[in-house]
């Protein structure tokens, strides 16, 4: 899913700071705080909105929201 999100991001041309979280232990005990213990992939923080495993739409949605051109 990680890849379809980073895809899909770059295809948009939206700009994003990736982490790995398997290499970045306080990035992965912040995901797991936002998905009540679990890492989950992808997790991102959209201007202060979370949004985990999202689909394609629901992320373009958002983006929207917060002003972005999709």
């Amino acid at each position: 899913m990680t890849k379809r999100t980073l895809q899909h991001l770059d295809q948009k041309q939206i700009p994003y700071n990736y982490v790995d979280i398997d290499r970045d232990r306080k990035a992965a005990s912040w995901v797991a705080s936002q998905n009540n213990g679990k890492e989950k992939k992808p997790t991102l923080d959209i201007g202060g909105t979370v949004l985990a495993e999202p689909s394609n739409n629901k992320l373009d949605e958002v983006l929207r929201d917060k002003g972005f051109e999709v």
